[in-house]
């Protein structure tokens, strides 16, 4: 997996609230578990019209958008389904951060992420960053201002950084594990190697015809 220490893009701002992953990847293309050409089907029914042309009326279809690689959009981002393939068509069209906020509804905190799309982001080199609202309306702004803003997401210092007419630099949390995870690009089986000493070891005193509690 590659790693992800700092990214510098153009930004692209999805202003929609509770995309699900039907509306990411619809179900037509769940067919294919090979992992690669998903790129052309994301957001699909919004993107394209009947004819198969790209839709004017869709954001990301702006000539300003072409080429970006940090996605800015609203809170919930990824429920509904646990599709895996959700994430593939993310990174494959070509972004490599999502940034989205969390937002109170009464007594309620909607997180910025589903939980599952956020996992599946991590073991797929692909960053997903929350923000207070307020600081995602201030980049929204930024972005409807200023044509060809690019933003730079440094992960070693937790901040999104943003040049243009008005510099802003926004600090975000994740969790350390997330964050060591996607620094050294380690997918899962990554993380089990790094363990290799230690599974040798309890391999060669273990008795493959013994529970390991028998062991000793």
């Amino acid at each position: 997996m590659e790693p992800f220490v700092k990214h510098t893009g153009l930004v692209a701002v999805l202003d929609r609230a509770n995309v699900d992953t039907d509306q990411i990847i619809p179900k037509q293309f769940l067919k294919s578990i090979r992992r690669t050409g998903f790129g052309p089907a994301l957001f699909f029914d919004w993107r394209y019209l009947a004819d198969a042309s790209p839709d004017p009326a869709f954001e990301l279809n702006a000539p300003r958008f072409a080429g970006a690689s940090v996605l800015v959009t609203r809170n919930n981002f990824g429920c509904g389904s646990s599709r895996e393939h959700a994430v593939w068509a993310v990174r494959q069209y070509g972004f490599r951060v999502v940034i989205a906020p969390w937002q109170m509804r009464g007594e309620t905190r909607v997180p910025a992420f589903a939980d599952i799309f956020r996992n599946n982001s991590v073991k797929n080199g692909l960053l997903t960053v929350e923000l207070a609202e307020a600081e995602i309306d201030a980049i929204v702004v930024a972005v409807a201002a200023t044509p060809g803003l690019r933003a730079t997401v440094d992960l070693e210092r937790q901040t999104v950084s943003l040049a243009g007419p008005s510099p802003m630099e926004l600090r975000f949390e994740i969790d350390p594990t997330v964050r060591e995870t996607l620094l050294g690009g380690l997918d899962e089986v990554q993380q089990t190697l790094q363990f290799e000493a230690d599974i040798r070891r309890f391999e060669a005193g273990h008795d493959a015809q013994l529970p390991a509690a028998a062991v000793g």
